[in-house]
């Protein structure tokens, strides 16, 4: 193996293995991996255009009995801060998103012992009748396989119940490392990476558009890090050619502050501005039949997804009116509709507005200046 062959076949939209991919990343110089990527991104979404969202991540619950080691969220059932969201709470932050420019709730909570099919398919037609134009970007896979152990189904009732009632798209949350070493380690209680994949294929077949995660910088090797990517490639391979299948896949390092992980272990997230470019742009190169590559300047701040712009990121991803899990765990960064929009210009694109389809957006009057903070 080298470097330039490698980077040569990538750029022909060919499909590395896991073991060219830590090659690269071991021998491939930054530079050399962030023009690759960006020449891919261009070849992919060629508009010069980077897009960003406005919308909201609502917790339907904060308890869960998967314990992640690395969630200061959580409450577990009975506990004195434990809630399920009413709703008036819904109505209050629908409407004010709405009012803030969003289309979108992230609806997302935890593995509650007791909500099933019956409780998640009532909520979504509720929030549907009361505001027909709200797209639900709602659970993830680890919350379809627990909802489908509690109730006896199949991953593809499940989802297709949700869908029926409501779910527009289904996020790719809890994928963290699909590794069953890393998962015993840090989520145990959740579904293993097959579960996840497997959810992920049947939610393709019913043509309900997804995304894919990696949360790295923890226990995983680099080699773990390679097969993840692999693995998400290959059913995004799989998927029916008229449905979008994993329409953006976001890498984002771990956050540390407060959790089991770092109290009980010692692990810290260790990854530097570099490291994550390198693998964003590496997320690119392994991901040519992903269209969309986010950078997460929630975790890694304004100014290195400014550079990961130049090394394969197409999206900025989202203001986020709310969001609590990620947070409490230590990311600090925010920004305004405003703010996003400068910081795309400075660094030399044209930023768009979108939904989560990646349809483009009008940006709503007076929005530029608009502050959202909470």
């Amino acid at each position: 193996m080298n470097v330039s062959d490698l980077l040569k076949r990538a750029l022909q939209f060919e499909f590395l293995t896991k073991e060219e991919g830590v090659f690269l990343y071991h021998n491939a110089s930054t530079a050399e991996l962030a023009y690759v990527a960006n020449e891919l991104r261009i070849i992919q979404v060629p508009s010069g255009k980077v897009t960003w969202q406005i919308d909201r991540n609502v917790n339907t619950t904060n308890v869960c009995i998967a314990n992640c080691k690395f969630c200061n969220f959580f409450r577990r059932p009975g506990h004195e801060e434990s809630y399920i969201t009413d709703i008036e709470t819904y109505k209050q932050k629908i409407e004010e998103t709405f009012r803030l420019g969003g289309d979108q709730l992230l609806l997302q909570g935890g593995h509650h012992p007791d909500l099933g099919l019956e409780f998640y398919a009532d909520l979504f037609k509720k929030l549907k009748e009361l505001y027909p134009d709200l797209k639900l970007h709602a659970l993830g896979p680890p919350e379809i396989a627990h909802i489908a152990k509690l109730g006896g189904y199949s991953h593809t009732h499940v989802l297709q119940v949700l869908k029926d009632a409501g779910m527009d798209s289904l996020p790719g949350a809890g994928a963290e490392i699909l590794n069953d070493r890393v998962r015993r380690l840090i989520s145990k209680g959740k579904c293993g990476g097959k579960e996840w994949l497997d959810v992920m294929r049947a939610a393709h077949q019913l043509n309900i558009t997804t995304s894919a995660t990696m949360m790295f910088g923890h226990v995983e090797t680099i080699e773990e890090r390679f097969e993840h990517l692999v693995w998400i490639r290959e059913v995004q391979s799989e998927k029916p050619s008229d449905a979008n299948g994993f329409l953006a896949f976001i890498p984002w390092p771990f956050q540390d502050d407060g959790t089991l992980l770092n109290r009980l272990r010692g692990i810290k997230n260790n990854v530097t501005g570099d490291e994550y470019i390198r693998m964003l742009a590496l997320s690119r190169i392994m991901l040519p039949n992903i269209k969309n590559i986010q950078a997460s300047w929630l975790t890694v701040g304004k100014h290195v997804a400014q550079i990961c712009l130049h090394a394969g990121a197409n999206d900025f991803g989202s203001i986020m009116i709310e969001e609590n899990v990620v947070s409490a765990a230590g990311a600090p960064h925010r920004f305004t509709a405003g703010g996003i929009q400068e910081a795309i210009l400075e660094a030399g694109f044209t930023p768009q507005l979108r939904g989560q389809q990646y349809n483009y957006r009008e940006l709503p009057a007076g929005l530029k200046d608009q502050v959202i903070d909470y």
